[in-house]
């Protein structure tokens, strides 16, 4: 784990594509506890640590992840990410380019929870949730497309469902169309930057996830700079 902010009130650290945000039915250990003893350890606290979710990460998925430090916080963060007054953007690998070099797509995703799954479709469900991101082509290698992505709306598994849905997949993503996984059996969709006002503060607080630690995201993250 890695922090990469951290004040009185939240910390803010970068996931690994193996972690889990919060405890669920694997029983493996989740993020929450990882941040809950390192706060303990650091300022060597003998009772409890609060540490509260404030937004999930698929378990595949890596980059920044934020906590609450306090109750009040945790409610103040809450409100934020409902109200969309935090900026998230992330990037993703792709094989296959999207028809346009950027531009928004709009789908009614419906849910499948026996299978944790998300169907992207063009028209709108009586059961879906409507889905809206934009997206720009970044930068691209022999094989692949780098793209950064900016959400609209909070959707369950909604860049992998809608990429898939426009013949992009992510790479790695085999629950949504890639055609083999990744070696560490992550996917290639980085929650990259955080952006937002401090609820206590009111500073601007902005915050960027460094790639994780492959070639082959370290090779794209230099071609960003020249694309």
């Amino acid at each position: 784990m890695t922090v990469l902010y951290e004040d009185n009130h939240l910390i803010i650290v970068n996931k690994t594509c193996s972690e889990i945000v919060q405890g669920d039915k694997t029983g493996d250990k989740p993020l929450s506890d990882t941040v809950k003893e390192w706060l303990k350890e650091k300022y060597n606290k003998p009772g409890n640590v609060f540490v509260g979710v404030v937004h999930r990460l698929d378990r595949p998925t890596s980059g920044l992840v934020m906590f609450a430090k306090t109750s009040k916080a945790l409610t103040r963060l809450n409100e934020m990410f409902k109200t969309r007054e935090v900026k998230k953007t992330y990037w993703a690998m792709v094989k296959n380019t999207p028809k346009m070099p950027e531009g928004e797509i709009t789908h009614w995703l419906v849910r499948n929870e026996k299978q944790n799954k998300s169907t992207a479709f063009d028209t709108e469900r009586k059961d879906g949730q409507k889905a809206i991101l934009s997206f720009r082509i970044v930068a691209k290698s022999d094989t692949y497309y780098l793209l950064e992505i900016d959400l609209q709306t909070g959707r369950h598994h909604q860049i992998r469902s809608q990429l898939s849905k426009i013949g992009s997949p992510i790479k790695g993503d085999l629950k949504y169309g890639a055609e083999r996984s990744n070696p560490d059996g992550g996917i290639s969709l980085h929650a990259r930057h955080i952006s937002f006002v401090h609820p206590v503060s009111k500073e601007l607080i902005q915050i960027t996830a460094p790639v994780p630690d492959d070639k082959l995201w370290q090779a794209m993250e230099q071609l960003v700079k020249k694309y």
